[in-house]
Parts: C-alpha cells; sequence; structure tokens
C-alpha cells in the first residue's frame, strides 16, 4: 500500500510599515529614490549614533496584535542579533528575541473543509537591512542603505498549515487585515510584503514533524503557491528513495520552477542575542492599549454585514468590493457623494474589473478618485451622454483619472437631446435605407435594431438610444 504524506507549513511574514519615516531615525521610508540618499549617520550604522523608537511603529504592531487577537506585551524591548553581511551596517540587526510586542495570536481562514484557525507565535519589531545589487558587468556588488532601517514587523505563524491553499488563505486574510488597519501597502512587488515558507512532511498520523527546510526569495502568492508543490513533491520523493530530508535554506527561482540549497542550518547561527544597550525597554500603559483599541477600523466581516443592511448590492458584489481596502474607500466615498450604491458596484465590478485584468493590475493599483466615479454617473443619470460613451470616458478615467465632466465638454460627447435634430436624421436614415424599412413592415422586428445602429452612427454616437427606438417606431 502506498504511503500518504501529510505537509506541514509555517510561515514567517514580513511587513514594511507604512510609517513615513525609519524605525530609529528620522530618514525617509519611500520606495525608490536614488541609491543611499534616504540615509543618515543611524541607518547606515555609524560608530556613536544612537537609535530613538519610532512611536508610529509601536503603534501599528499592537493595531496589527489586537487585530490578529494576540497577548500584548506590556513590557517588552529591543535585542541585538549579531551576524555579519554586508548590507546589514552595524553588523547586527535590531529586533526582538526575548520579548516580542505580541504573542499567541490566532487569525481564522475559510478553507474547503469550512472554518479553521491558524495559530500566531509571535509578532516583533525589527529593521530591515540594505539591498545588494550584483553588477554582473562590473562583476562587483553594489548596496543601497536606503532600505536599511525601515521598520517592519515579523509575523511568525504556528506550524497549522497543511496545503498551498490554506497558506493563501492565511496570508490573504493577513495582507487584508494589515491594509484595512492602514499599516501596510503589502504590496508583495515592492517586497513590502515578503513570506518565507517552513515546510516538512510526515506520514499521515505521524506524532513527529518531519525535518524543515525554509524556502526565502517568494515574491507572489503565485510563486509561494508553486514552491510550496515543488518542495513537497521533492521532501517526498527523497523520503520514498530512502534519503534524508537535510535542514536547509533554499532559494525558490520560480521561472525554472525549482528549488536549490542556499546554506544548510545544521547548527543554528549562534547570533548572540543580547538586549539592545541604546534602546529603553518599552512599557505599555493600558491607556495606550485602549487608545489603539478605540482607533481600530470597521474590518470585512462588519463591513460585510452592514453592507448588506444598508446598501442592497448583491452579496457577491459585497465580497468583492470589502476584499481589498482600496476598494471600499472608493465604493464609500461616492456613495456619499451621492451616487447610488448599485450603479457604484456595476462600475466597480464590470469595467473596472475588466481593466484591471486587461491591465493585469490589482485593485491597489486604480487610480481614477471616487469624486469622478459620482461625476460620471452623475452624468449618465441625467442622460447627459449614454451608455457607450460612458464606458469610453471610463476608460480615460481609469488610466488618467480625468474630470468626466471636462473631458465630456472637451471632447463634444454631450448626447443630442435637441428632438428636431434628432428626427432630420432618422428621416434621412429611413429614406437611405428601404430594404430595412420593408424588411421591418414585414415583421422582421431584428431590422429596427440596423435602423438605430445607423442613427447612432450619423449622430456620431451621440443619441439617446431609447429616443431613436421611440422616433424610428413612430414614422415607421
Amino acid at each position: 500500500m502506498e504511503k500518504q504524506y501529510e505537509t506541514v507549513i509555517g510561515l514567517e511574514v514580513h511587513v514594511e510599515l507604512a510609517t513615513k519615516t525609519k524605525i530609529f531615525c528620522g530618514c525617509s521610508t519611500a520606495f525608490g529614490g536614488a541609491p543611499n540618499t534616504h540615509t543618515c549617520p543611524v541607518c547606515t550604522g555609524m560608530p556613536g549614533s544612537l537609535p530613538v523608537l519610532n512611536k508610529q511603529v509601536l503603534e501599528y504592531a499592537v493595531a496589527v496584535g489586537l487585530a490578529t487577537n494576540c497577548d500584548i506585551t506590556k513590557y517588552c524591548k529591543f535585542d541585538r542579533k549579531n551576524y555579519f553581511y554586508p548590507d546589514n551596517p552595524q553588523n547586527y540587526q535590531i529586533s526582538q528575541l526575548y520579548l516580542p510586542v505580541c504573542r499567541n495570536g490566532k487569525v481564522e481562514i475559510e478553507t474547503e473543509a469550512g472554518k479553521k484557525f491558524i495559530g500566531i507565535h509571535e509578532i516583533h519589531m525589527e529593521e530591515d537591512a540594505g539591498k545588494l545589487v550584483h553588477d554582473e558587468w562590473e562583476d562587483c556588488s553594489l548596496v543601497d542603505f536606503n532600505r536599511s532601517g525601515v521598520p517592519l514587523i515579523e509575523i511568525v505563524s504556528e506550524p497549522d498549515m497543511r496545503s498551498a491553499k490554506e497558506v493563501i488563505a492565511y496570508l490573504e486574510k493577513l495582507r487584508m487585515t494589515i491594509q484595512y488597519l492602514g499599516a501596510s501597502d503589502c504590496k508583495m512587488q515592492e517586497g513590502s510584503m515578503r513570506a518565507d515558507v517552513n515546510l516538512s512532511v510526515r506520514e499521515v498520523g505521524a506524532k513527529e514533524f518531519g525535518t524543515r527546510t525554509e524556502m526565502k526569495n517568494l515574491n507572489s502568492f503565485k510563486a509561494i503557491a508553486r514552491a510550496i508543490e515543488g518542495e513537497r513533491e521533492r521532501q517526498i520523493d527523497l523520503l520514498e528513495s530512502g534519503e534524508k530530508v537535510i535542514q536547509e535554506t533554499r532559494r525558490w527561482d520560480d521561472n525554472k520552477g525549482e528549488s536549490y540549497a542556499m546554506r544548510s542550518k545544521e547548527d543554528a547561527q549562534d547570533y548572540r542575542y543580547f538586549p539592545d544597550p541604546d534602546l529603553v525597554p518599552i512599557v505599555l500603559s493600558d491607556e495606550f492599549l485602549d487608545e489603539i483599541r478605540a482607533k481600530q477600523p470597521e474590518f470585512r466581516e462588519e463591513k460585510m454585514v452592514r453592507y448588506k443592511e444598508e446598501f442592497d448590492i448583491p452579496d457577491y458584489d459585497i465580497e468583492i468590493i470589502t476584499g481589498t481596502k482600496h476598494m471600499t474607500d472608493i465604493f464609500e466615498a461616492a456613495v456619499a457623494l451621492g451616487a447610488q450604491p448599485k450603479k457604484v458596484s456595476n462600475w466597480l465590478m464590470g469595467e473596472t474589473l475588466r481593466l484591471l485584468k486587461e491591465n493585469d493590475m490589482e485593485p491597489e493599483d486604480i487610480r481614477f478618485s471616487p469624486e469622478n466615479l459620482a461625476k460620471l454617473i452623475a452624468l449618465t443619470d441625467s442622460k447627459s451622454i449614454n451608455g457607450s460613451v460612458a464606458k469610453e470616458v471610463f476608460e480615460e478615467m481609469f488610466k488618467n483619472d480625468v474630470d468626466p465632466e471636462k473631458y465630456v465638454e472637451e471632447k463634444g460627447l454631450k448626447t443630442v437631446n435637441d428632438e428636431g435634430a434628432l428626427r432630420r436624421t432618422v428621416e434621412d436614415v429611413i429614406a437611405n435605407n428601404p430594404q430595412s424599412v420593408e424588411d421591418y413592415r414585414n415583421g422582421k422586428e431584428k431590422a429596427i435594431g440596423f435602423l438605430v445602429g445607423q442613427t447612432m452612427k450619423a449622430m456620431k454616437g451621440k443619441a439617446d438610444p431609447g429616443m431613436v427606438n421611440r422616433i424610428l417606431k413612430e414614422l415607421l
């Protein structure tokens, strides 16, 4: 009988926080920027420079901890993790080992078998390292310290996941929670959310965990899913052929669809952790925690309930719109400006999703403002423009966030509501298409569609199709 294997997965997720400045200094955290321009003596590790904690980092870390049902450590401190690497300017990283800010949390995910809780072992605050750029031409490595000192939280899960699907569900839940909090944009492509996957396999029913490997370099949900499948297969093949899985760090190559060993973890590295002597311990008061609790936003589950009661839009629409914070912001703001909820939702669910898909964009990348969406809906409600013109204007708005009122004015796209002019055009169309007129009179209903089309063409698409239909029927 063939052996059945179970995959055991735990994740370490690093999230760059959305602060304007770094964790221990006043340098900018903006993504991009010429190399080594967002730097100072503190984040480049100059001797004698002193770090000072950015309070906003602490607030975000606690907010994420509360949202993921963690116990908050009221007395916590920073530790030095010592290791030498060229992108690590002080030769140590300031992190939290002994007293991380959050512990023992859990998040709920939906799986095929129903709801499941994934445990969170801890969340700690730390600083990011710089970035090494390997120059093939010059055969050298360059270092950019702009990212050095950017605040991170590391969310360490329990080994509670059993499949790639559960991992993605967990990551999506984390990403959504953190985006709703405004604590990070969680853009994997910009590295503001990164996941390392710890994976082992064991025979179904076994009590002991197998030997785990850690996979790095995963920068999209698709890559994570592929890496998990690939590593699971690799470990099962090893066990089936009587070999051992070696505990090591592996790097996933998404183009080749395989991983390769980076470094062995035979003897755990000695990082010589000790409390950072430059940073005072953090003591959190009940008032501080209450303040953060009071600031927690309305999360997705609460929004879904409210949207159903308040806006009377379909469940499917609610599910998609509340799936990303940016979509809910646009939806709620456009409705607040007086647009009908169902109409706002139609634009988001129809044209917006279509254009996002065509341009391979995420909902976070939507550029148009709720004000302009509300204006566009007002233009169609007042019949100033018809449906096909509205779509054309929307495409322009999606690309460049143009003001629809000005755009319609400049391009002369307003619907012609002058019945006299329209009547004259319809008369011409009837005169020029005797065959279609005869077909219609002989009971071919479809023929009128052709005549409507010809009229719209003559009016350059700027007529109200309903009015054209009515005049045609009347004249025929």
